[in-house]
């Protein structure tokens, strides 16, 4: 079952050797967590279907855009219950992590204030993730980091999924594509904090509830996730005018048959569900590379960059953006 790795390989252990540690892959000692102040809040959506006219690519990264900024601001909130109790390594990473889901919710604030421009209304949506999180946060405190472990996962499969793809945005909006291509690099990059986090938190408890704890909320959360980001995409597709059969059609070949982010990730999804599992038993760190050769990364030096920087708080005045298809 599920082991805390040993301390010449983990991130997450002291130097004391626990009773349950077994040698396996964890987060790569080499990996440097950094924020890239990135900044689209002036970036206009070129069309209302930005992603080369296509409704439903459209509608989807829509949805996903709309449930970040609360949901990111419920991971920052989670991890710092945690943070002082773990290694100094750890605590660094989880700095990092903060800092980089702190901008990630700033960008997609702005990105969500063009869909309103556009005449989008995504208050429903934004409502089912205040739903999601008002639940986990009535839970005891653990059930926060799993919670937060679990998403992580399908958040950081999405985004290797979006970067190693390029059908997914090939006929984006430069900038919007930009965009998502920076989030998604660091989605990927941080990708194992919450789980050394986690794998820290519960080192003492037996291997097999540690591996049933996060399993049974993984299948409950991912359920959840995909009837809520489902229902998010047809209310979406319904103010562009698409409804019905056509809607659900479209939506089905988009999700299965034709770019298919949700068919492609099944197996990355499947894998958390393994015995002993890290995320980074897959290092897929030239994906970070690969997104980031498609623009000019701002390095920012971790320690040194306050969170509450990072939020600005006087966004730029609202324009009318083309609402062409």
């Amino acid at each position: 079952m599920d082991r805390v790795p040993s301390t010449t390989e983990s991130t997450t252990e002291t130097a004391r050797p626990h009773p349950n540690t077994l040698r396996k892959s964890a987060t790569p000692a080499d990996l440097h967590i950094q924020c890239r102040n990135r900044h689209f809040a002036s970036a206009a959506l070129e069309r209302r279907r930005w992603i080369g006219g296509d409704p439903y690519a459209s509608a989807f990264f829509n949805c996903l855009s709309a449930i970040f900024p609360k949901g990111e601001a419920f991971f920052i909130e989670s991890l710092k219950k945690f943070r002082d109790r773990t290694p100094a390594k750890l605590q660094g990473e989880i700095r990092s992590f903060i800092q980089q889901e702190a901008t990630h919710s700033r960008e997609h604030h702005f990105f969500n204030q063009h869909l309103a421009s556009c005449d989008l209304d995504i208050s429903r949506l934004e409502q089912s993730i205040s739903d999601v999180v008002s639940y986990v946060r009535a839970q005891p405190e653990i059930m926060h980091l799993v919670a937060t472990m679990c998403i992580e996962h399908i958040t950081a499969i999405l985004a290797a999924e979006i970067i190693s793809n390029p059908r997914h945005l090939e006929h984006a909006d430069e900038e919007q594509r930009k965009l998502w291509l920076w989030h998604s690099s660091e989605e990927v990059e941080h990708k194992g904090v919450a789980y050394d986090t986690w794998l820290h938190m519960t080192r003492d408890w037996n291997p097999l509830k540690r591996w049933y704890v996060r399993s049974a909320f993984m299948a409950k959360i991912s359920l959840g996730f995909t009837i809520n980001r489902t229902k998010g995409v047809i209310d979406l597709l319904r103010q562009d005018g698409i409804t019905g059969v056509r809607a659900w059609t479209g939506l089905a070949h988009y999700a299965l048959v034709g770019a298919a982010p949700l068919r492609r990730t099944i197996w990355p999804w499947v894998q958390f569900f393994k015995p002993g599992f890290h995320p980074w038993d897959i290092d897929d760190r030239h994906l970070i590379q690969l997104a980031e050769s498609e623009y000019e990364a701002a390095i920012m030096d971790p320690q040194a960059v306050p969170v509450a920087s990072l939020v600005q708080k006087n966004p730029p005045p609202k324009e009318r953006f083309k609402k062409v298809a």
